[in-house]
């Protein structure tokens, strides 16, 4: 075994050792804990060490093998001494199939076995990760990260997926290079095999919430160290334009049902009954926008108008089917039967009940108080801890769990306490406020097993974030953000560029399910709210530097991404020939259910019309209208904290100072850009123009930004035509 580099940084030492069939890297914590990292592997052996480059903090080895050369680069940032980073490449002087390939990390035995948990790794496509401590020695902690969006060409090369690559069982976790099939690794090409990042604690978080916090921080840290994925403007206002359209005229979107109109969950679905949960998804964004806009959109009034027909007198509450046409459910699927209520599906559209309510609806506020006996009664005789299933007039449980030895929908209870702040917000009801507390603490307990479905567990982190501003209680604090580490687990942390995925783009989607196989864009959109709506309550408070970072990467990527749920925006031949309900239509402007791994086609579950909401919910949070400049101001990141004074408009960037975001300026047609300044913190800061005559500003997070401006003396028309304009 040969002795290649010794490193040491406070608290870790790092060695390279090359054994003939594998380059090791071991890291060696002070109190006894030692890693293994293979770097590089050569079945057979006969890897020989050709020479070495050392920098101050690098070092590269040039290997060569039997069948190709390596080229391993290992850094380490000098802003993280307990990481490294390794980069594998490998020019195959032969074609290469690779039929099994072991799996890169390995924890050491020193004077007893090693032993420890495996808290999170990788499901399906997710995030190429993997979150893991010590039990024996007794302290120390991992994340390790491959990079997977580095491993694109090997995919494009050999046509497999990176889905479980990153995981294992103790003692052999990490990596593992996808095996080829049919097509080998082509010679004379340089591949990246390997694009990880190992970062290393000497402290063992304790408890469901010491690890969540754990894992938010050192997620966080990898994260800044990634290479920036480029983001472009997507023209919102514009494709909301075509989205409004299309909503309103094509008859595949409604079905019309005793005299009224209902938008259809998916496009030319007429076998599914109406959803309550699809009329108020679509609904509320509709309002932002026209509060946003001032312009009246004409559909809100048809889709309030059929809200009532969805109250069930019978059970005394809004739920989930039309109540005449229940009965024609076709039994197609366990949830599709008279009678039969998912968890929360009962909970969702009262929460947006109350957000419309919350705006001075008369009419949600009643439909939503004379909900609340039911909800609460069906909440305590579940004890807070709800079945999947459940029949609606006896409570009799259907399904218990998702599955075997996983529960119900574990989430529930914090879109339940959401529901609650939202009615003891309105009334100042105390019992409202005492079942959000009740509902809180059921999800105690549940670890990062907590998260049934994306748009819940993303309202129950702000329920939470809600009832610790409210009681000062950190129990609420840590609820937060084990809801939030939930989150950030089912994220897609890579850009998928093979097969059909090189027509769109997929870094830091975020999935609905904990075991599904796309992204789905209703799922996202109420992330995106719920982030919103965490980062306003907390602007002025302390919470953990990596929740900020984080929610503000999500939100600026999805403002880039999300365009291509649009089938317009996609080839056709992404687009899947089949589809399970509905009809696709690829030439209109209603987002598709799924994106899938670059090997399947997506939009195979249906065309999305609850996901219609999407530039609705985008446009007012992003554009800030200055009519009196006859320009308006667009934003990637989240803002809060706007200050108007005369011809002057300030406000914050939320996010990390770490990272960067996009702010255009953006004229009114047929006028120019001139006479404003942007200053960041006080200092002036120029922009650059853009083909399309905007200026363009690429700022810091967390800073306090300045705009100033003359006066174009247009202050009545020019509100109107900034709309138009775009």
């Amino acid at each position: 075994m040969e002795n290649c580099y010794y490193r040491e940084s406070p608290g870790f030492i790092f060695e390279v050792f090359n054994t003939g069939d594998s380059l090791w890297i071991t890291a060696s914590w002070r109190g006894g804990r030692r890693l293994a990292f293979r770097a590089a592997y050569a079945p057979g052996g006969g890897m020989e060490l050709q020479r070495r480059e050392k920098g101050a903090e690098h070092v590269v080895f040039h290997l060569k093998t039997l069948f190709g050369n390596y080229r391993v680069r290992l850094d380490f940032p000098p802003a993280e001494p307990s990481m490294f980073h390794c980069v594998t490449t490998l020019v195959p002087d032969i074609p290469l199939h690779v039929p099994f390939w072991p799996r890169d990390c390995v924890p050491l035995p020193g004077k007893t076995p090693a032993t420890g948990k495996v808290h999170i790794s990788q499901e399906g496509i997710r995030s190429g990760l993997m979150y893991m401590s010590f039990t024996q020695p007794a302290n120390g902690s991992l994340l390790y990260f491959q990079d997977l969006s580095a491993l694109n060409d090997y995919c494009n090369a050999t046509e497999t997926s990176l889905g479980g690559t990153v995981g294992g069982r103790w003692p052999e976790l990490g990596f593992s290079l996808p095996p080829t099939k049919e097509k080998p690794l082509p010679a004379g090409k340089e591949f990246v095999l390997s694009d990880a990042y190992l970062l290393l604690d000497a402290q063992k978080a304790t408890g469901e919430f010491g690890q969540a916090r754990q894992f938010l921080d050192m997620l966080s840290r990898v994260y800044v160290q990634l290479p920036p994925v480029k983001t472009t403007y997507r023209n919102w206002p514009h494709i909301l334009k075509k989205s409004l359209h299309d909503l309103e005229h094509k008859a595949g979107c409604w079905l019309q049902a005793d005299g009224k109109s209902y938008l259809n969950a998916y496009v030319s679905d007429y076998a599914t009954p109406p959803e309550s949960m699809v009329q108020l998804a679509v609904l509320l964004p509709l309002m932002d926008y026209e509060e946003w806009s001032g312009e009246k959109v004409n559909m809100t009034d048809v889709i309030k108008e059929g809200l009532p027909t969805f109250y069930d007198d019978r059970i005394k509450s809004i739920s989930r089917w039309l109540v005449s046409m229940e009965e024609k459910l076709d039994g197609s699927e366990e949830h599709k039967k008279p009678r039969v209520m998912d968890s929360w599906y009962l909970h969702h559209p009262l929460l947006n009940l109350s957000r419309i309510a919350m705006k001075g609806d008369k009419n949600a506020r009643q439909l939503l108080l004379g909900s609340l006996d039911y909800v609460i009664k069906v909440a305590r005789h579940f004890k807070y801890d709800w079945p999947v299933f459940y029949h609606l007039d006896t409570l009799e449980v259907i399904k218990a769990e998702a599955a075997p030895g996983k529960g119900g929908e574990r989430d529930v209870p914090g879109i339940y306490a959401h529901v609650m702040l939202q009615a003891y917000e309105l009334t100042k009801e105390q019992k409202y406020l005492t079942e959000a507390k009740r509902a809180a603490k059921a999800l105690q307990g549940r670890g990062f097993d907590l998260f049934y479905q994306a748009n819940n567990t993303a309202f129950a982190s702000g329920a939470m974030l809600r009832l610790w501003k409210m009681t000062g209680d950190e129990l609420y604090l840590d609820l937060s953000y084990l809801c939030l580490a939930n989150i950030f687990k089912n994220v897609w942390l890579w850009d998928c560029d093979y097969g059909h995925a090189r027509y769109y783009q997929t870094f830091f989607a975020l999935f609905p399910l904990n075991n599904a196989p796309y992204t789905a864009v209703y799922e996202e959109l109420e992330g995106f709210s719920a982030f919103h709506d965490y980062l306003a309550h907390a602007k002025d408070r302390v919470i953990m530097p990596a929740v900020r970072l984080l929610l503000a990467e999500f939100i600026k990527h999805m403002m880039h991404r999300s365009l291509f749920y649009y089938p317009p925006e996609l080839p056709p031949s992404v687009l899947s020939g089949q589809v399970k309900s509905g009809e696709l239509d690829k030439k209109l402007w209603i987002p598709v259910e799924d994106l899938q791994d670059g090997w399947k086609t997506s939009g195979t579950v249906g065309q999305e019309v609850y996901g219609a909401g999407l530039p609705f919910a985008l446009v007012p949070r992003h554009y800030y209208k200055i009519p009196e400049a006859a320009m308006m101001m667009y934003i990637d990141y989240p803002s809060c904290n706007y200050v108007k004074r005369g011809q002057s408009l300030f406000f914050t960037v939320q996010g990390d100072e770490r990272l960067h975001c996009r702010m255009l300026l953006i004229p009114v047609e047929g006028e120019n850009l001139s006479g404003y300044n942007v200053t960041v913190s006080g200092k002036a800061v120029k922009g650059k123009r853009t083909p399309e005559g905007y200026e363009e500003f690429i700022l810091n997070g967390n800073q306090r930004i300045g705009i100033r401006w003359k006066a174009k003396g247009r202050k009545k028309k020019a509100a109107a035509q900034l709309i138009k304009s775009l």
